[in-house]
């Protein structure tokens, strides 16, 4: 189910943000070159869907970016993050482009804290694999 989708008429770079009802998670899909405006937007349209969802899981997919994606990995890490965390986010599958800032931040840091897993991927079928396996945790169930 679709929920937002962004398209920057200039360019056509967007973000889409779906709720995936077969898997239960929320899947952003980033296209394009998305300018830091855009990026901002898209991480607060998230946000504003985790307000009525409260979805444990998130599928974010960097895989189709063309240059820098983000320039704020701090906003991500001591605003967004936090915010998506209080709405009842636990996991964070982020698949990643070459040359992701964000990448290369969280390996240098646990960049959300133990109660906020954030794993990387190369591909999108490995993400959704790790997301799955999450689910089938003890743990949770008691989260959702």
């Amino acid at each position: 189910m679709q929920i937002s989708k962004h398209t920057d008429p200039r360019d056509g770079s967007s973000c889409e943000l779906l709720f995936d009802e077969n898997d239960n998670w929320l899947r952003a899909i980033w296209l394009g070159y998305v300018d830091p405006d855009e990026a901002y937007d898209g991480a607060s349209r998230f946000l504003a869907a985790m307000q009525q969802l409260h979805c444990p899981y998130l599928l974010n997919d960097n895989s189709q970016l063309q240059g820098p994606w983000f320039d704020s990995v701090e906003w991500l890490h001591k605003v967004w993050g936090p915010q998506a965390q209080r709405m009842g986010l636990r996991c964070i599958a982020h698949v990643v482009q070459p040359q992701d800032l964000l990448a290369q931040a969280v390996g240098t840091r646990q960049f959300f804290g133990p109660d906020l897993q954030l794993q990387l991927f190369d591909d999108v079928a490995s993400a959704e694999e790790w997301l799955r396996a999450q689910q089938r945790l003890p743990t949770a169930g008691a989260r959702q």
